[in-house]
């Protein structure tokens, strides 16, 4: 496509193709340094092998895109739509979610087939004309469809550490690199006049259909640090009995802290007197400076009752974040660990928030089976903000919700206290 000037500019076509080329190829460089048998680690009903997120991201690409509008499409195997699917009810029948790691066949090998041959039909579509992109709903579904990859690039780095955390070598995923350390920082606070705002997606590009609609909210004066919460600040928590004082605790967050006998983060141990913690660079000594990460809501919760302060809510967060840049420790540093080299609220942990995963005002999901993307998790789930070191930076805006159970540690999880003014 060429302007006025005669200058090439690309083209919507050019523009959804490279999002696609750019989305599948992360993929596969993240799985490239795993073996065949490392494809196949499934360590608990939370989490899924490798092998099942590379398959299952192919699965959104032929199910919603390639069956319904690609004439002539033939899938490499049928069978691969129960196998793959996860929680698409109106999609047909699903492989249960705990035995994923049972599917020693397809392959690791046939997998790839098969990401071969969704991307092959897929760019057949778009460089031919054969995919009517007058429909703007396909160009949402494909984008959709990167986004939803993108999500599972995290999902796979941080089930995979879970699965290498249960191996008595604790071997790395990635090569240790030397981080530079990280200075310490006195936590300070950004002041904000609440009042009567909108939050929500605005309209303006890619966003999932529970980021909307944009609405009004009223928040009082309130204030936010400067940083998330660090080791350091955990570890005096530790040391003052918060694992021990049931008052700092909610009643629920307590009765789970017990069942699961917590008493330090998760993949925290301590050796010769010094804490230490595992990565997907494998064991690193606990730097008391870097962000903590891998702590539940409960535990979140408890730390800022400790701390005299609260969570923020999530309509706080996002006023607070929507002016600033999108600047942070993301999976695209490959650092995959939390750093904290630079105040933001972007980057580094996902942040729990006190707010509840529940409908925007006027929320409507979609028809079909995408429409059971988000709407259906609307219930008993928290909030968190910001993106981590494993979400791609492509996915992130003031208005992206994600939502985990609140006892749930093995994502980047972490916290930033609020304050009201």
């Amino acid at each position: 496509m060429t302007n006025l000037d005669g200058q090439t500019q690309p083209s919507p076509v050019d523009d959804i193709l490279h999002l696609f080329n750019r989305t599948r190829s992360q993929t596969l460089k993240l799985s490239a340094p795993l073996s065949a048998e490392d494809m196949g680690l499934q360590s608990m009903e939370d989490a899924s092998p490798p092998k099942w997120h590379l398959a299952h991201t192919t699965w959104f690409f032929e199910e919603f895109i390639l069956k319904p509008s690609l004439p002539g499409y033939q899938p490499i195997d049928d069978r691969f739509a129960q196998l793959f699917n996860s929680y698409y009810v109106q999609a047909g029948p699903r492989h249960t979610r705990s035995k994923r790691g049972l599917l020693s066949r397809p392959s690791a090998e046939d997998v790839m087939n098969y990401r071969n041959h969704v991307e092959d039909a897929v760019r057949h579509g778009l460089m031919t004309d054969a995919f009517d992109l007058d429909e703007p709903k396909l160009e949402e579904l494909i984008t959709l469809g990167c986004h939803h990859e993108m999500q599972h690039q995290e999902l796979l780095v941080t089930d995979l550490l879970h699965a290498f955390s249960y191996n008595p070598l604790l071997p790395a995923y990635c090569e240790p690199k030397p981080l530079p350390v990280t200075p310490a920082r006195d936590l300070s606070w950004a002041s904000f006049d609440g009042g009567l705002l909108q939050i929500g997606h605005a309209g303006d590009g890619f966003a999932y259909d529970c980021e909307g609609p944009r609405h009004k909210v009223w928040l009082n004066p309130y204030r936010l640090a400067n940083r998330p919460v660090s080791n350091g600040e955990w570890i005096a928590f530790m040391e003052d009995g918060g694992y021990e004082t049931q008052t700092l605790w909610l009643m629920e967050g307590w009765a789970v802290k017990e069942q699961n006998a917590w008493d330090t983060p998760l993949y925290w141990w301590k050796q010769d007197g010094e804490w230490w913690t595992y990565t997907l660079q494998g064991p690193r000594p606990v730097d008391p400076s870097a962000p903590v990460v891998h702590v539940s809501y409960y535990e979140a919760d408890a730390f800022a009752r400790w701390a005299g302060h609260r969570l923020p809510s999530e309509a706080e967060w996002e006023a607070a974040a929507e002016p600033t840049a999108i600047d942070g420790n993301f999976l695209d540093t490959g650092v995959l660990l939390p750093t904290g080299q630079k105040d933001s609220l972007w980057g580094d942990v996902w942040q729990w928030t006190s707010s509840a995963f529940s409908p925007y005002p006027g929320f409507k999901p979609p028809e079909g089976a995408i429409g059971e993307y988000n709407g259906k998790f609307m219930v008993n789930q928290m909030v968190l903000r910001g993106g981590s070191c494993a979400t791609p930076k492509l996915q992130m805006r003031a208005s992206y919700r994600t939502f985990f159970y609140p006892h749930q540690r093995w994502q980047m999880l972490g916290l930033r206290l609020a304050a009201d003014q």
